[in-house]
């Protein structure tokens, strides 16, 4: 296996997993414990795991991995999510678009779409969706993140308050196993519990790498969710609470 490749299971492993050792890592690689370790190193160098003894961890419940590195992170599965997620929504429709690659991959996925009206606080999509002529997209009010163009602040949460939408596009950081709704960002996590709460269908698309993942933030919880749509089937406790609360869920190969 490649290095990046292994790398990026690695990143894969961790997150879904919130732990792994060194050596399960040798032993689903068949390569050397000097290997792992070297690959261990090399990304917690880059921040994408935290060094552990005895192996990895997530790098931080506090911090958000780096908006470069998340918009080219599960790509594929990000459009593949996005495309199945974008054909529930009619031409016509009004929606709020949140903050994320996630959100920002369903904005690609949304230009065969017509006459469709947005309200964002994402820069990007604003961005994106402005080039198609019978789109009408609202721009919320706030402070721009020159990080990853996101707007967030008490402007934006009376902005946003304003409307009742047909549709709400949410991006997420992490869905504990309990069902818990996580972010790292308490700003961004009420403008995003007010997108679910003026939304008639809330609508969430995140791959796989987001189950069981931790964030210090609780936005809500996943029963506040109309549509879910994954790359791979969630881990049983998830299904259950979505079973639950017969909320539509889609895995899309």
């Amino acid at each position: 296996m490649k290095q990046s490749k292994r790398h990026q299971e690695i990143i894969d492993l961790v997150i879904s997993q919130g732990y792994v050792s060194t050596d399960d890592l040798v032993a689903r690689f068949n390569v050397s414990p000097q290997t792992i370790r070297r690959d261990l190193n090399e990304l917690a160098d880059e921040n994408k795991i935290r060094r552990h003894h005895g192996g990895a961890t997530v790098p931080s419940s506090s911090v958000n991995t780096a908006y470069t590195t998340r918009k080219v992170l599960q790509l594929e599965q990000k459009d593949r999510i996005a495309k199945a997620l974008a054909s529930h929504i009619p031409d016509g429709a009004t929606l709020f678009i949140d903050i994320g690659t996630t959100p920002e991959a369903v904005a690609r996925a949304l230009m065969n779409h017509n006459d469709l009206r947005i309200v964002t606080n994402n820069l990007n999509v604003a961005s994106l969706l402005m080039a198609k002529e019978d789109f009408r997209v609202i721009l919320a009010g706030g402070e721009v993140r020159n990080r990853d163009g996101g707007i967030v602040g008490e402007a934006t949460l009376d902005f946003v308050s304003q409307f009742r939408l047909d549709f709400g596009i949410l991006g997420i950081s992490g869905i504990d196993l309990d069902g818990s709704l996580l972010d790292f960002d308490y700003h961004e996590v009420r403008v995003k519990q007010a997108i679910i709460e003026n939304s008639r269908c809330v609508m969430l698309g995140v791959d796989h790498t987001k189950f069981g993942r931790n964030a210090m933030v609780n936005l809500g919880d996943i029963s506040q969710i109309d549509m879910l749509f994954t790359d791979q089937l969630p881990p049983l406790s998830l299904v259950e609470r979505l079973q639950e609360n017969e909320t539509h869920f889609e895995v899309v190969a």
